[in-house]
């Protein structure tokens, strides 16, 4: 299915899809975020400041609250989310991207409920790059596009005063259902113009990995280089470029006591980082990840390496965050070229 939307009118749309609630880029403090829709939307952003992976993979969550009565046998109670339809516009394919990664690892690989029952209540409508929201963009070299449409429901492509709309899923197909006469059908002109615009976007200049495909085995080898311990000698582990990542998914999971009589609490899940030098501490004292060199090879290898092996895709999808909010300047793209050249 294919439309057209005035860009006048998407707002319209909006306000049409009354079962579901609406989430769209918006400006706070000088950061774009993703945020309920209140008033108009706007769709003149370069990229959010996060991914929207937290919809379904919140940076915290209780799995259940416990309760311990004298004499009596513990009382859990689960607490599923709850079952409200989300719809989050603007979604860059990069991002889109990512959500197919954390599927595969939260749907495909395990059968995590939490994560599933969000998932399941979400649409995703995104938003074409008609050129890169970044100068440090490189989905072209982890197999992904400007104009991708993986993991989304809807694509929409800016023509100008309008968007050209591709429904993807069938619940793309029902989202612009619900939009009626709101949508037009596309004239020859549109879909020629969307073509030219798709191949002008794919055709921009962006920062490029040398040999993507040869990555897995090429930091396979590398596995001992000093060169880890080179390239992350700035680094201060911080953690923000998983933060920010569309893919990384480490959590922790904790018991928090509320009170003591009776004994109650709730177990959380919480985002965790492997930039922290006490995300592997045993409770032996060792660490088999002491340095930040280790510690940034863990991160490089699981994007190109572990889970390629495990999944046969790269799972970082060339957003780009992690360099351009890294308060020291590493480079992802600059030390997977460092260490595959220094391999081969």
């Amino acid at each position: 299915m294919e439309k057209i939307l005035d860009k006048q009118r998407l707002d319209d749309w909006i306000a049409a899809l009354t079962d579901w609630e609406a989430f769209a880029p918006a400006v706070e403090d000088g950061v774009w975020a993703f945020r309920p829709v209140v008033g108009a939307a706007r769709l003149d952003h370069p990229n959010t400041k996060q991914p929207p992976k937290g919809f379904a993979f919140p940076q915290r969550e209780v799995f259940f609250s416990f309760e311990q009565i004298k004499g009596e046998a513990p009382r859990l109670t689960q607490k599923l989310p709850d079952s409200k339809h989300r719809v989050v516009f603007g979604v860059r394919p990069c991002d889109a991207r990512g959500t197919v990664r954390m599927d595969r690892v939260f749907a495909d690989h395990v059968d995590d409920v939490y994560y599933q029952s969000r998932r399941n209540n979400m649409a995703y409508v995104g938003l074409a790059c008609n050129k890169p929201p970044s100068a440090h963009c490189f989905c072209l070299s982890v197999g992904g596009s400007p104009v991708s449409s993986d993991g989304l429901d809807v694509l929409m492509t800016d023509l100008g005063d309008r968007y050209f709309l591709a429904a993807i899923t069938e619940t793309g197909k029902s989202l612009m259902t619900t939009a009626g006469d709101l949508l037009k059908m596309p004239a020859a002109a549109d879909r020629k113009q969307a073509a030219s615009v798709h191949a002008e976007a794919v055709a921009q200049p962006q920062r490029a990995i040398n040999n993507p495909d040869g990555a897995p085995a090429r930091l396979k080898a590398s596995f001992k280089s000093p060169l880890w311990e080179e390239l992350a000698q700035a680094c201060i582990g911080c953690g923000i470029c998983t933060f920010l990542c569309p893919t990384c998914h480490c959590f922790d999971i904790n018991d928090e006591v509320t009170g003591s009589a009776p004994l109650k609490g709730n177990r959380v899940r919480t985002w965790d980082n492997c930039q922290f030098p006490d995300f592997t501490m045993h409770t032996s004292g060792h660490n088999p990840r002491p340095t930040v060199g280790a510690r940034l090879r863990q991160r490089v290898c699981h994007k190109f390496q572990y889970f390629h092996e495990n999944f046969g895709m790269h799972q970082c999808t060339g957003c780009g965050r992690c360099i351009s909010d890294c308060p020291v300047g590493i480079d992802i793209v600059h030390v997977v070229n460092k260490v595959t050249e220094h391999a081969g």
